[in-house]
C-alpha cells in the first residue's frame, strides 16, 4: 500500500509514519508534504492509494486542496479538533483521527479502509460546504417552558441537560427543575451549540458545565456523572467514546 502523508509539523509526520509502518511493515510512505500549496503540486502529477491529511496546514486550511485539484485518493483526516469539522466528518461520512493518534485507533481506520477495498466515494465539494453551512449557523439561546398556567424561557446558561423519556423530551435547568418541551433530540441537536451541548447516547444531550464527573468502566465505554443528578445512570458507547472526548478537549 502506498501512503502519502499531509502534515506540516515534522515530529507528527514521523510519529504517523512510525505508527504505520509498525501497523503495515509493508507500507509505502510516498511523500511527506506540509503545505497545500506542495499538496496540490505533488496530486497533480503523482498518486497514492491513500492520504493522511491535516486539517491545519503551514499555509492555509487542507480543504484548499480540493478548490484546485481534484481528489479521488481516499482520505483519512487528522486533527487536533475542529468543532466543525468533526460534525461535518460524521455527516458526509468521513473519516479522522484524532490528535495524538493512538495506535489502535489508527489501526481501525486502516482496517476499515481495506474492508472497503481501498476505494472511498466521498464529496469533498459537500464536506466543504457543510462546514461553511455549520460556521454560519445561528443557534438557539432560549427554549418555552411553562408549568401549569405559567409561561416562560429558559435561557441557555440555565439548561443542565435534555432527557429523551418514554415519549417525552424534559429540560432540565440547573437548579433541578425538569420540564417537558415540544422536541425531539434529533431535533434539538440541530439547533444547539456544539460546542456547549454533546449529545452523550440515544436519552441525553448535556450542557458541558453539568457534567460531575466522568468515570472509566473499560477501555472504550465511560459512565458519566451529572449536576444537578439525573434519574438513571448514563453511560457512553464506545462508538461514541472518540467524540465526546474530542469535545471535551475543544
Amino acid at each position: 500500500m502506498k501512503i502519502l502523508l499531509i502534515e506540516d509539523e515534522k515530529w507528527a509526520r514521523q510519529s504517523l509514519e512510525q505508527l504505520i509502518l509498525a501497523i503495515r511493515p509493508k507500507t509505502e510512505i510516498v511523500g511527506q508534504l506540509e503545505s497545500v500549496q506542495e499538496s496540490v503540486a505533488w496530486l497533480k502529477s503523482n498518486q497514492a492509494d491513500l492520504i493522511f491529511l491535516d486539517i491545519h496546514l503551514a499555509d492555509a486550511l487542507s480543504f484548499d486542496i480540493f478548490k484546485q485539484v481534484k481528489v479521488t485518493t481516499p482520505i483519512i483526516f487528522t486533527t487536533a479538533y475542529d468543532q466543525y469539522a468533526l460534525q461535518a466528518f460524521k455527516v458526509n461520512s468521513i473519516d479522522y483521527l484524532l490528535k495524538p493518534i493512538e495506535e489502535e485507533e489508527l489501526k481501525l481506520a486502516i482496517e476499515k479502509f481495506e474492508e472497503r477495498n481501498n476505494t472511498q466515494t466521498a464529496d469533498y465539494e459537500q464536506l466543504i460546504a457543510t462546514i461553511e453551512e455549520l460556521k454560519g449557523q445561528h443557534y438557539q439561546e432560549r427554549f418555552m417552558i411553562s408549568r401549569g398556567e405559567k409561561i416562560m424561557s429558559a435561557t441557555i446558561d440555565q439548561i443542565a441537560y435534555f432527557e429523551g423519556e418514554d415519549r417525552y423530551v424534559y429540560l432540565t435547568k440547573k437548579d433541578g427543575s425538569r420540564y417537558i418541551i415540544d422536541y425531539r433530540l434529533s431535533d434539538l441537536e440541530k439547533v444547539l451549540h456544539p460546542k456547549q451541548f454533546f449529545r452523550l447516547n440515544r436519552s441525553f444531550i448535556v450542557h458541558f458545565d453539568s457534567i460531575d464527573r466522568i468515570i472509566t468502566l473499560s477501555k472504550s465505554r465511560l459512565k458519566v456523572e451529572l449536576k444537578p443528578t439525573a434519574r438513571r445512570d448514563i453511560y457512553i458507547s464506545a462508538a461514541n467514546n472518540r467524540d465526546f472526548k474530542a469535545w471535551l478537549n475543544g
